[in-house]
């Protein structure tokens, strides 16, 4: 709040000296008008020049100062060669503007490489407070899982977005097919989450190489630029890095040093979807997509079996699980006899059967 309202007596100040000095010469309120738009544009870089590091202001400082320096050689060519007219004075203005222009920002971008604490002094704690950059490419931004792991705070530092990256991203989501317009929209959102995680620091660059055309390649230079490490899930560009010697954080090496792990012999329950490459295969799919090849299974495509785990491969790439179903096995447990419930019932004994009354025979009288 404090510096709220120093800004806004900076900018009223501003305000009423043009309003009185009128250096624009124009009607009073005009001139004050001009001078609060000034002000405003002054405490605007004010604010974004708070989050820029002491390394690119000191290389933006000394870019500068190179500048202007170069730029007095040039206006002094320039007296010496055109005849004094106000061309010569418009060269040598853009002369010094063009001069400063290009200092300040090739000094601020490469005020990165400046090792401040080698100077000591009030520079002494620089190295203690060196902040780690890592940057994001395409693949592992579209993928979405960056921002759970952000979320959950086992990422920090600063991340590097590139501009390049930015348009490829822009450029899929303005794609007329529609599932890679989805997938660059979600990117796109993705980035948006990733803004709101309090522990990290977005910093979107300008930086580009245009002699590399291809974005991996790029994505390689920029951080052997900002000594950063690069996160993907992309198996090729996880391989040109390291023999480059750039580190690399693998979302899938990740995501599989998670997985619960499955050693050979324990008994697994898939669900048969397709037939293998190889004679007589079958290929089902646990619930997180690892892929299980399952020897003798060809015929029970479309059915569940309980199969043997033979061997595990784990790679970059993921994980995949072999198995093999003992058709024998299966065969014995189906024709194995029931166990019979055996039902006692209880006998009642039937009723005795009545006695006929006897027949009585009458003699005829002698």
């Amino acid at each position: 709040m404090d510096l709220f309202l120093v800004r806004f007596i900076f900018v009223l100040v501003v305000a009423v000296t043009c309003y009185f000095i009128s250096p624009f010469r124009l009607p009073s309120n005009l001139d004050a008008a001009i001078g609060a738009v000034i002000g405003l544009a002054i405490v605007l870089f004010e604010w974004r020049l708070r989050r820029v590091s002491l390394k690119r202001l000191i290389g933006a400082a000394i870019g500068s100062v190179l500048g202007i320096f170069g730029a007095y050689l040039f206006a002094l060519v320039i007296r010496n060669t055109i005849p004094e007219e106000h061309t010569r004075s418009f060269l040598q203005i853009l002369v010094m503007l063009l001069m400063a222009y290009v200092g300040l920002i090739v000094g601020a971008n490469k005020g990165d490489l400046l090792n401040l604490s080698a100077l000591g002094g009030i520079f002494g704690g620089e190295k203690q407070a060196k902040k780690t950059y890592k940057i994001l490419d395409t693949s592992v931004i579209i993928d979405g899982r960056i921002s759970d792991i952000a979320e959950t705070g086992f990422l920090d530092g600063i991340i590097v977005i590139p501009q390049f990256v930015l348009r490829e991203l822009q450029l899929v989501a303005d794609s007329a097919d529609s599932l890679k317009r989805n997938r660059g929209r979600r990117g796109l959102d993705i980035l948006q989450r990733l803004q709101k995680v309090a522990s990290l620091q977005i910093q979107i660059v300008e930086d580009d190489f245009p002699a590399v055309r291809e974005v991996d390649l790029k994505l390689i230079e920029l951080a052997k630029l900002y000594e950063a490490k690069i996160i993907t899930n992309d198996f090729n560009l996880n391989k040109v890095a390291q023999l480059q010697g750039v580190e690399v954080l693998n979302i899938n090496e990740l995501a599989n040093s998670l997985k619960p792990i499955v050693l050979p012999g324990e008994a697994m329950r898939v669900f048969i979807l397709k037939e293998g490459k190889e004679y007589n295969q079958g290929v089902a799919y646990l619930d997180d997509g690892t892929m299980v090849v399952v020897d003798n299974a060809r015929k029970m495509i479309g059915k569940t079996v309980d199969i043997s785990v033979t061997s595990v491969l784990q790679t970059t790439a993921g994980k995949m699980i072999f198995g093999k179903w003992d058709e024998r096995a299966a065969m014995r447990s189906e024709t194995r006899p029931a166990v019979s419930t055996v039902a006692v019932v209880a006998t009642v004994p039937s009723p005795e059967p009545k006695k006929a009354p006897p027949i009585m025979i009458e003699r005829p009288a002698e």
